[in-house]
């Protein structure tokens, strides 16, 4: 009910003269995995056309992408690691955050297995292995939503990963895992983003199915009252649009006519 209004709003607001005369640019800062995966390409055409605005998208990681909603170098942003979106919000930084989609973190790795965590269900035990194993391991390194996800893993599994196996490359979810099929490497990916590259590379899904796993993505609007330069209106008019029954059923479908299965599901419409 609550996202219905919000579009209602937006499409009303949409209406008054002058709104739409000339093309605005709104900058939204998010995630490499929802670039990578393609989704922005689909999911935003249908906006700019509706609200003639022209979305900048700045893909970075989570942690970048956070700090220039902070800094105020961006209208929007749009990423995947909720605690850290809850102090965004909680320090004055964001408003009207809402949740938009859900995927999962799977681990990849080598046909071969060297490390044997094919077919576990807990990561934790997963990385336990791939660390006795000293097998070669892929991390982003960027502070990224998936890089702080591998860092909670580790955590639990009470290992300080360290050596030579161990690889931090700061790059996006794209470029590990081609880094990670060249050198037939083990790595945390989110699931959208392996199946977008399954394709182009030879790693496989070793390790799924934990909940600890779980990837959800929301989409926050920077505070006005902080920024007041921030394109509140036009942000809120694209939360409005990506947590309608019409963004969120193109989330839906996305992925399917390709991988026979949705890279994302949505969230906001149930």
């Amino acid at each position: 009910m609550k996202n219905k209004v919000l579009l209602t709003v937006v499409m009303i607001i949409a209406l008054i003269p002058g709104f739409c005369s000339a093309q605005e640019r709104l900058r939204m800062s998010t995630t490499t995995s929802t670039d990578n995966s393609g989704l922005l390409d689909v999911v935003l055409p249908p906006f700019e056309k509706m609200f003639n605005v022209k979305v900048d998208v700045i893909a970075v990681g989570t942690g970048k992408a956070l700090m220039l909603g902070k800094n105020g170098d961006v209208d929007i942003v749009f990423v995947h690691a909720r605690s850290a979106e809850d102090r965004f919000v909680a320090e004055g930084f964001g408003v009207n955050r809402r949740d938009v989609m859900y995927n999962d973190f799977v681990v990849i790795g080598p046909q071969s297995d060297p490390a044997r965590i094919r077919g576990l269900q807990s990561a934790a035990e997963a990385f336990v292995k791939i660390s006795q194993a000293r097998a070669p391991f892929i991390s982003r390194g960027d502070d990224s939503g998936t890089h702080k996800k591998e860092k909670k893993i580790w955590a639990q599994a009470q290992i300080q990963p360290v050596g030579t196996w161990y690889q931090e490359v700061g790059q996006g979810m794209g470029a590990v895992l081609k880094i990670a099929d060249e050198k037939k490497a083990y790595a945390l990916t989110d699931r959208g983003t392996y199946l977008a590259f399954a394709g182009k590379i030879s790693l496989t899904v070793l390790c799924e199915g934990d909940a600890a796993l779980y990837n959800p993505y929301g989409i926050i609007a920077v505070n006005p009252v902080k920024h007041p330069h921030a394109n509140y209106v036009k942000a809120m008019a694209l939360i409005g649009w990506i947590t309608s029954p019409a963004g969120q059923a193109i989330i839906k479908e996305f992925g399917k006519q390709k991988f026979g299965r949705p890279l994302f599901y949505p969230m906001a419409v149930k």
